[in-house]
């Protein structure tokens, strides 16, 4: 799911992509989203992109002179589970692109895709920010700090550390593997009691007596927690690359892997916290992990071992399924042949099927057919011309 950093990444890339860009015409939506039609239609404008926390707005801003004349539109996305941007030739449309923005000509015709697979995306045109939403642990760090150790008496802070940091009213941008790899870089269980973590926060000031270059060097050494939630997305935006734009590819996973040290990561423990996320840690969880939940342990994967002559190892026989024969064929059906022709001497021929039997015979009232015969008991006092069978009891 991207996190406050993906998003980072997602507006820096638009904004390399599109600078140099005019787009014109109306935006197209995709048939299959849900998400509102954007009304916007221009002949010239260009596309900015800012970010806060988890959300990213667009700014639509014609050029002086567009038709028809109007205002710039903000439309602000969430990227759910699975969103992205990209910029495609307008006719090579990637996948699962459900709103488009196309370049004006005479410029080869491009079009840029928010595309998103899994649908969980949401866009809000002339949307502001989410007012539910605190500030930005990645780019409004003072104010995030301040919002929190104010605000140290909700009761969301009773709830375990690895709890507390998903809620985006006080920490706007973390995410599951930024809350594992915080925890993890200080050694803090996940489930510490959060507000037992953060009170000791309040009476942590650096000295008077140091100049600002020395209180920066500090913080760099001995980060707490609110100050790791803002360095560790800053080193994940430096990192780059994440899939976003033309240079996407398994190198920049690769890069991103090496950066982790406890999310997902072979040798770490994980389990469920209260919320049903997946928390990964080291070492003793803390007073208050779930009752009950196992821990797992990742195991690294085993390397396919390859010859020395360095020929491809040929891949195991995959064991087919056999099904086995029916109990039971379908009455009247005669069995089935040999292929080799009649049978032989000595053997029974299959029998000829036998005549349906009398619908109007063994007639019975008020009791369902299960599809089992019950044998007919034959009584001497039983008149012989009588149709009907026993009466239920």
């Amino acid at each position: 799911m991207p996190e406050g950093p993906e998003l980072r990444l997602a507006a820096l890339y638009v904004n390399r992509a599109c600078a140099e860009l005019v787009f014109a015409g109306r935006v197209e939506k995709s048939e299959v989203s849900r998400n509102p039609e954007v009304p916007f239609e221009s002949s010239a404008y260009r596309i900015a992109a800012s970010t806060r926390g988890k959300e990213l707005r667009l700014t639509l801003s014609p050029l002086p002179g567009a038709r028809p004349p109007r205002q710039p539109l903000p439309i602000v996305f969430r990227f759910g589970m699975s969103g992205s941007f990209r910029l495609a030739p307008a006719g090579q449309l990637p996948r699962h692109a459900h709103l488009r923005f196309y370049t004006a000509p005479p410029a080869p015709p491009q079009a840029l895709c928010f595309v998103d697979v899994r649908r969980f995306g949401r866009w809000d045109p002339g949307g502001h920010w989410h007012p539910g939403r605190g500030p930005c642990v990645l780019l409004e760090y003072q104010q995030f700090r301040e919002n929190v150790l104010r605000n140290l008496s909700d009761k969301v802070f009773d709830r375990p550390i690895c709890e507390a940091l998903l809620d985006q009213r006080f920490f706007n941008g973390i995410g599951n593997y930024l809350r594992a790899e915080i925890l993890h870089r200080l050694k803090i269980p996940p489930f510490e009691r959060a507000r037992t973590v953060l009170e000791a926060l309040k009476q942590h000031r650096p000295s008077p007596e140091l100049t600002l270059s020395q209180k920066i060097r500090a913080r760099l050494q001995n980060p707490d927690l609110l100050e790791l939630c803002h360095l560790l997305p800053k080193e994940v935006v430096r990192l780059g690359g994440k899939g976003y734009g033309s240079e996407q590819g398994e190198e920049d996973f690769a890069v991103f892997r090496d950066w982790l040290r406890c999310y997902g990561v072979p040798g770490m423990s994980s389990v469920r916290d209260g919320h049903g996320r997946t928390i990964w840690f080291q070492g003793d969880p803390g007073p208050m992990a779930p009752k009950g939940g196992k821990s797992r342990k990742k195991k690294a994967r085993k390397s396919q071992q390859v010859p020395a002559d360095g020929a491809e190892v040929p891949p195991l026989p995959r064991r087919r399924r056999t099904r086995k024969p029916s109990r039971k064929t379908a009455e009247g059906d005669p069995p089935p042949t040999s292929p080799r022709g009649p049978p032989g001497p000595g053997t029974t021929p299959p029998q000829a099927p036998e005549a349906p039997p009398d619908p109007e015979k063994g007639k019975r009232t008020g009791r369902r057919c299960t599809g089992r015969r019950r044998p007919q008991k034959t009584k001497a006092s039983t008149p012989s011309g009588e149709s009907g069978g026993t009466p239920a009891s």
